[in-house]
This record gives C-alpha cells, sequence and structure tokens, in this order.
C-alpha cells in the first residue's frame, strides 16, 4: 500500500524530506549524472513551493514531484525510485498537482516522456533544447 501526500517544505516531516531528497539525488545525479546544475537549487524553500510524494507503509518515498508556483505553474523534479517503476506512482503525483493547481501547468519534460506527458494533457511547444545535458521540451497544459 502507498501514500499520496504534498506539502509546503515547513510541512514535510523531516525524515520524509530527507528521503525525498535523498530520492531526487539519486535519481538526478547518480542514474541520469545531472552535475551541471545543483539538485538542490533553493527553489524548495520557496514559500509557493509544494512537494509532492509518494511512500510506501515503511515510510520509504516511492517517487515525488516539485510544484514552483512564480509566473506560472511548474511541475518539475519527477522521480520515482526502482523499485517504485511500473507502478503509476509518477502518474499518480502528476495527477494529485494538476488536481491542486488547475488551469496552465507547464513542465520541461525530458524528450523522451513527451507522449507519457501527453497522457494528462499536456502539449509540447516549441522546439526540444538541451537542459543539464538531456534533450527536453517545454510543454503545457491546456487552460479549462
Amino acid at each position: 500500500m502507498s501514500n499520496l501526500h504534498h506539502a509546503p517544505l515547513a510541512g514535510v516531516d523531516p525524515s520524509t524530506l530527507y528521503r525525498i531528497m535523498a530520492l531526487r539525488v539519486e535519481v538526478f545525479v547518480h542514474e541520469q549524472k545531472i552535475v551541471d546544475e545543483p539538485e538542490l537549487d533553493g527553489a524548495d524553500l520557496l514559500p509557493t513551493t509544494e512537494l509532492f510524494w509518494i511512500h510506501d507503509e515503511n515510510g520509504k518515498v516511492l517517487a515525488t514531484l516539485r510544484v514552483l508556483v512564480d509566473d506560472a505553474v511548474h511541475i518539475g523534479r519527477v522521480a520515482t525510485a526502482v523499485q517504485g517503476r511500473g507502478r503509476g506512482y509518477a502518474g499518480q503525483l502528476v495527477e494529485a498537482a494538476l488536481t491542486a493547481y488547475p488551469g496552465v501547468v507547464e513542465i520541461s519534460a525530458q524528450a523522451h516522456l513527451e507522449n507519457w506527458y501527453g497522457r494528462f494533457g499536456f502539449v509540447r511547444v516549441g522546439e526540444q533544447y538541451l537542459e543539464a545535458g538531456i534533450p527536453h521540451v517545454k510543454m503545457l497544459t491546456r487552460a479549462d
């Protein structure tokens, strides 16, 4: 059984926050070798940022994402632990974020995931570009 939660940084239990950050470092730094920009970039500290996560009955974080809100709503840092992959956790988190933030939402999606994000109503806008050495595409949801 898994549990889905979301909260601003101040509302996340310290041990859960540690597990969220450890998962992001495992996926983005160790697996994807993104070392040219810091994983802990300060954006999690902004009062308008919200973290979403799914954990198992033992408290292990299986998947996470964050929502940044400034002049737009942006989903980012979508990560799933190896043992949580193929179970739909990332999709559950994306759906939860879109429910919490109705309207136009943007994402800088890794290009190979364009069709996957398309399942949630994201549409590509613009050309492919490199971000952290990985091909990405900007995608937006349509306002209702």
